[in-house]
C-alpha cells in the first residue's frame, strides 16, 4: 500500500502524532474506505469499528491524520513509542523491512517457537508504526481465522490419517502391496513408495509416512539385505509426498495465507505428486535394475505366496482405500463440499477401525491428542503469519521489491520465480515449512501476483520446495526423525547421502512444472468448468 506524505504534523489524543495513512487498510480491496476518510463523512463510531478502527478515546486519532496525494519514501513514528528522532529524521521502507526481518530470525535462532517470535515482531512494528491502534491488526489476524472456514478441514483430515495409522490398518495396506510387488527388483522399495502415496492422500504430513515407514517397511527391507542409503531414500522422499498429494496441511497453511481457494490448491497438487511418486518409482526400478544387491529379489520362498493369499490381503487393504478415493471422489463429484469430504473421511477412518475391531480408546485417545495439537500449532503459526502479512503490507513493500528486481537489477519475471524457489531451498536446509513460507510469504506472494503468474501454480512449487526442506541437510524434519527412528547400523553420513538422488528428482520436478504449468493448473481449471 502506498504512503502518503504530510505536509504538517498534526497532534492526536493521548499525545501521539500521525504522520500517514494507508490509502486501504491491510486487509482491505483495494478502492474500500479507510476510517479517516469515514470520519469525515459524519460516520458512527460502531460503523468505523467494522472498517478496522478502533473503539473507544483512540477513535480521535483518526480525526487529526491527513493523507496528502503526495507519496512518500520515508516515515515518522508516533511519539509516544521510545526515543523520539530528531526533527527530519526518517526511517526508510528498506531499514523498516530489515528490521522486521532481522528481528524475526534473531528471535528464532534465540529458540523461540514460530509463532511466538513472527507474531511478537509483527505486533511490535504495528504499535510502533501506527500507535495503539496497531493492536487492531493482531485481533483483525485471529477473526479473519476463526472465520475461516476451510481450516476446518485441518482437523479433520489429520484425525483421519491418525486413525487409520493408530489403529494398524496401514499394516494392512503394506502387507498388500509387498504380497503385490515382492517379486520384482527392489519391489519392497516400490511397495514402499505406493505405500507412501495412499498413506499422504489419506493424512497430509509427512510424519505420519515417516513413523509408518520406519515401523513397518525399514524392518522388512532390512531383514532381505536392502540397501541401507535406499531403505533410507526410499522412505524419507515418499513420506515427503504427503505435503504435496490431497489432503496437504501444508496447502491449507499456504492458501489461508495467500488467500486462494485450499479446494483449487489440493487438485493443483494431485498430478504434481503423481508425477513426482512416477519419477521415485522410475529411478528405483532403473537404480535396482544394474545394481541388484541394492534391492534383491525376495527368495523363492516367500514369492510362492498363493493367489488366495494375495485375494486375502488384498481384501484387508482395499477397504482403506476405498475411504481415501470416497473422500475425494464425492468432493470431485460435486456432491460435498471441502470441509463435508474432510468430515466423510474422520467418519469412515472411525467406521472402518470399529468394523476390523480395533477401536478402543488408547487409540482413540492418542489419535485426538496428536490431531489437537497439529491443529493448534497451525491456528497459531495463520494467525502470526496473518498479522506479520498486514503490518508488511502496509508498508508498500512488495512495490518496493518489484522495482528492486525489476528495475535496479533488471530481472526477468521468471529469473525471479528461479531466484526465489533458490532461496527457498537455502531457507529449507535451516528451517521448517512453515516458518519458511511464514518469513516470505509477506514478500513473496504478492510480489508473484504483480509479476502475473498464478498463485495456485506457485503454491505447488513451494510445496515442492518444503519437500526438499524436509531432507536437506543440516536441518532437514525427515533427517531428524530418521536419525532418531532408525536403527543403529544406520549412520548419520548414510542418512544424508541418500537424500541426494531424491532431492535432484524434486528439482527436475520443479523444473517440469514450470515449464509445463498446466500439469498443476489443469485440474483446478477443468474443475472450475464443471
Amino acid at each position: 500500500y502506498p504512503l502518503r506524505a504530510l505536509e504538517s504534523p498534526h497532534a492526536g489524543a493521548g499525545g501521539c502524532v500521525y504522520q500517514r495513512a494507508p490509502d486501504v487498510l491491510p486487509g482491505h480491496p483495494a478502492g474500500g474506505r479507510v476510517p479517516e476518510r469515514a470520519v469525515r463523512r459524519g460516520e458512527q463510531p460502531e460503523e468505523l469499528h467494522g472498517l478496522g478502527a478502533s473503539l473507544g478515546p483512540d477513535q480521535n486519532h483518526h480525526l487529526h491524520r491527513d493523507s496528502a496525494d503526495v507519496p512518500a519514501n520515508h516515515l515518522h513514528f508516533p511519539k509516544k513509542f521510545g526515543p523520539q528522532p530528531e526533527e527530519g529524521s526518517a526511517v526508510s521502507y528498506e531499514m523498516i523491512m530489515f528490521l522486521m526481518f532481522g528481528g524475526m530470525m534473531l528471535m528464532l535462532l534465540t529458540g523461540q517457537r514460530v509463532f511466538g517470535a513472527i507474531g511478537f515482531i509483527g505486533s511490535v512494528f504495528a504499535l510502533w508504526l501506527w500507535g495503539t491502534g496497531g493492536y487492531e491488526l493482531g485481533f483483525d489476524a485471529s477473526i479473519k481465522l476463526l472465520n475461516w472456514y476451510p481450516l476446518l478441514t485441518v482437523p479433520m483430515f489429520v484425525f483421519m490419517g491418525y486413525m487409520l495409522s493408530e489403529s494398524g490398518i496401514a499394516d494392512d495396506l503394506y502387507a498388500m502391496v509387498h504380497d503385490l510387488t515382492g517379486g520384482l527388483r527392489g519391489g519392497l522399495a516400490i511397495g514402499t513408495i505406493l505405500l507412501m502415496v495412499l498413506i499422504s492422500a489419506m493424512n497430509g504430513l509427512s510424519v505420519a509416512g515417516m513413523a509408518i515407514g520406519c515401523s513397518i517397511a525399514l524392518p522388512e527391507m532390512l531383514k532381505r539385505k536392502y540397501d541401507k542409503q535406499m531403505i533410507s531414500g526410499v522412505i524419507q522422499a515418499g513420506s515427503s509426498l504427503g505435503i504435496l498429494i490431497p489432503p496437504s496441511v501444508v496447502l491449507v497453511l499456504y492458501g489461508m495465507i495467500a488467500r486462494q481457494p485450499v479446494g483449487d490448491l489440493w487438485l493443483a497438487g494431485v498430478f504434481p505428486g503423481l508425477l513426482m511418486a512416477a519419477l521415485f518409482l522410475l529411478y528405483v526400478v532403473i537404480r535396482c535394475h544394474f545394481q541388484p544387491e541394492l534391492g534383491p529379489v525376495l527368495p523363492p520362498e516367500e514369492r510362492s505366496v498363493t493367489w488366495q493369499h494375495k485375494l486375502a490381503s488384498i481384501g484387508k487393504g482395499v477397504p482403506a482405500v476405498l475411504v481415501m478415493f470416497l473422500v475425494i471422489g464425492l468432493f470431485l463429484m460435486g456432491v460435498t463440499s471441502l470441509v463435508e469430504s474432510s468430515a466423510v473421511g474422520a467418519i469412515c477412518a472411525v467406521g472402518l477401525a470399529a468394523w476390523k475391531k480395533r477401536l478402543n480408546w488408547p487409540v482413540m485417545e492418542k489419535t485426538l491428542l496428536q490431531t489437537m495439537n497439529i491443529s493448534a500449532m497451525f491456528m497459531w503459526i495463520i494467525m502470526a503469519a496473518l498479522c506479520f502479512g498486514a503490518v508488511f503490507d502496509g508498508l508498500g513493500a512488495v512495490k518496493a521489491i518489484k522495482s528492486i528486481f525489476l528495475g535496479d537489477w533488471g530481472l526477468t519475471p521468471w529469473q525471479v520465480i528461479w531466484l526465489m524457489m533458490f532461496s527457498f531451498i537455502i531457507l529449507g536446509m535451516f528451517l521448517d515449512d512453515t516458518a519458511m513460507l511464514v518469513i516470505v510469504a509477506p514478500l513473496y506472494i504478492p510480489l508473484v501476483g504483480e509479476l502475473g503468474f498464478d498463485l495456485v501454480w506457485f503454491g505447488v512449487l513451494y510445496t515442492i520446495t518444503c519437500q526438499i526442506a524436509y531432507i536437506t541437510p543440516p536441518f532437514g524434519y525427515n533427517l531428524f526423525l530418521m536419525r532418531a527412528m532408525a536403527p543403529k547400523e544406520f549412520t548419520l553420513g548414510d542418512i544424508y547421502r541418500s537424500i541426494v538422488p531424491f532431492a535432484l528428482i524434486m528439482i527436475l520436478t520443479i523444473m517440469i512444472i514450470m515449464a509445463f504449468p498446466q500439469i498443476a493448473t489443469w485440474l483446478p481449471e477443468q474443475m472450475m468448468r464443471k
